[in-house]
């Protein structure tokens, strides 16, 4: 496998789209909850979901955009 083959780009952007959407999603889920008030323990599974879902589509959108750019040199 190429060093700068396609699927190695696509799993980078999928990579550091995680990275990135993980990132922006527990900011994001402290501030939901505490601007909520979110109850105890809640807190925690509400700041998990805004994460986990973020880095989700982050990563996904990252990933298909690499495989758009992937065919192209310029």
């Amino acid at each position: 496998m190429a060093k700068d083959s396609c699927l190695a780009r696509i799993t980078a952007g999928v990579a550091i789209g995680g990275a990135v959407g993980g990132a922006v999603g527990a900011v994001y889920g402290t501030f939901e909850a505490i601007r909520y008030k979110v109850p105890g323990l809640m807190k925690v599974r509400y700041i998990g979901q805004t994460t986990v879902g973020s880095a989700a589509i982050f990563g996904l959108f990252l990933g298909a955009g690499s495989l758009i750019h992937c065919g192209k040199s310029y």
